[in-house]
């Protein structure tokens, strides 16, 4: 069954990330995706801190659609928690 939305949990300066989760059949799934892969995604390495969550909401779509694929692969680390890094948009 395929991951369904969650929720956008912000941006963490220190990981250089933003988090958000996903829900599998109701149990929630920590996910992130680090600023490099949002900014190369979108080509735009201008964005500042306090533009990254809507940055996200921008990408929302294909960056969730990627969270799916990757935790559907196995890919998950440690937690329970899947990262998406600028690797996982190539190719």
């Amino acid at each position: 069954m395929p991951l369904k939305q969650g929720e956008v949990l912000g941006y963490d300066f220190n990981r250089m990330v933003v988090e958000f989760t996903m829900l599998d059949e109701g149990k929630v799934v920590p996910c992130a995706i680090s600023t490099a892969a949002l900014d190369d995604l979108e080509q735009n390495t201008s964005i500042k801190a306090d533009g990254r969550v809507d940055q996200f909401v921008r990408l929302r779509t294909m960056v969730e659609e990627r969270a799916e694929q990757k935790f559907a692969a196995g890919f998950v680390e440690s937690g329970g928690r899947v990262v998406l890094r600028s690797g996982d948009f190539r190719g």
